[in-house]
């Protein structure tokens, strides 16, 4: 996927310092950049029989949607807590600078509902795990978690193990 790493831009001390931000909105305005993410992850997933793709908040909606549509399955946002204006349920998890929380809507997913998460970036794990865990909260099955990106080196697939996970760029070190 060198394509999608010439795209791909380190932007040192944020949001913090000593963090290395991988910075994907050259990816997002390259046409073919962005076909080719959309499409392999397209491709990954299509016997997948998914009837949701559950986007996290805020680039995983830029992936989700479009692979939503091409999948015929439906979208659904995880977002973080208050902009939701429904009933949700909320987890919290910790970040590699920090912690957070995560909401969806209640009756976003169903049981018996197959659901592919997707979002940008898998850095500690602890955004895509706690995504997994709503939706399995709801009684959905997830049936994969696609990245664009993977940090290895913090470890993050650790905590999907039992997760199908696929990460179409990896990071060894920062």
């Amino acid at each position: 996927m060198k394509a999608l790493t010439d795209l791909i831009r380190d932007i040192p001390d944020f949001p913090e310092p000593g963090v290395m931000f991988k910075d994907i909105t050259p990816l997002l305005a390259d046409h073919n950049g962005l076909q080719i993410a959309v499409g392999a992850l397209v491709e990954h997933y299509r016997d997948s029989n998914a009837s949701l793709v559950a986007g996290i908040e805020s680039r995983g909606f830029i992936f989700a949607t479009p692979i939503a549509l091409e999948l015929q399955a439906g979208f659904v946002p995880i977002r973080k807590p208050g902009k939701l204006p429904y009933d949700v349920i909320r987890e919290d998890y910790d970040l590699e600078y920090g912690t957070d929380s995560l909401e969806i809507h209640r009756d976003a997913v169903q049981p018996g509902d197959r659901v592919v998460i997707i979002d940008d970036v898998l850095a500690t794990g602890g955004t895509a795990i706690t995504a997994a865990k709503l939706v399995e909260h709801l009684g959905a099955t997830v049936v994969g978690v696609g990245v664009m990106v993977e940090l290895e080196y913090l470890g993050g697939r650790k905590r999907l193990d039992g997760y199908e996970l696929i990460s179409l760029v990896q990071y060894e070190h920062p």
